[in-house]
């Protein structure tokens, strides 16, 4: 049942009124939040930041709910690449030890394996997955959505009364 839901929120974020800009800007934001571990700064400022933005908030809790899944397979990798940062790139040594003197850096975690590593690895996918989002989010719209509505399933389903008494509550909520 978990999964159907999943896919209904999905369908109800992708049919929302909000641009693609902002629902991909959400669902980046909560990809973030979802491949970094939960309780670091970074995570705080981007939660402030998705209210503030007005960005999809519910493609943002797609966002997070897919990667954070993800995450936990990727863990070992973020590991081994938080490490490589952390440790074999000797240049940065110095500037690890400048930010570590930082209050509130050293409070962010950045010194673990996983949290920097994924960190910079969400860094690095944000913009393409953006870009992947927005133009998935403008296709369905343009090409499956149209073709879904047609579908006799939908048209039974849209006639029923719960459909009806759904549509009320939803323009009566906003």
């Amino acid at each position: 049942m978990f999964g159907l839901d999943l896919l209904a929120k999905l369908f109800k974020i992708l049919r929302s009124e909000d641009s693609p800009n902002k629902i991909a800007f959400g669902f980046v934001m909560g990809m973030i939040i979802g491949l970094t571990p939960l309780w670091t700064i970074h995570n705080l400022i981007l939660i402030v930041l998705i209210v503030i933005l007005r960005v999809n908030i519910g493609a943002s809790l797609f966002g997070y709910i897919i990667f954070g899944m993800l995450a936990y397979v990727l863990d070992p990798v973020f590991h081994s690449f938080g490490y490589y940062l952390l440790v074999d790139v000797a240049v940065l040594h110095g500037f690890w030890a400048r930010l570590y003197q930082i209050p509130v850096v050293a409070l962010s975690h950045y010194n673990n394996t996983v949290v920097i590593g994924s960190l910079v690895s969400s860094i690095i996918l944000f913009i393409p997955v953006f870009f992947a989002m927005k133009y998935f989010v403008v296709w369905y719209r343009r090409v499956v959505d149209p073709k879904l509505q047609k579908l006799r399933i939908v048209q039974i389903f849209k006639a029923t009364k719960f459909y009806r008494m759904y549509e009320k509550i939803k323009i009566i909520g906003g």
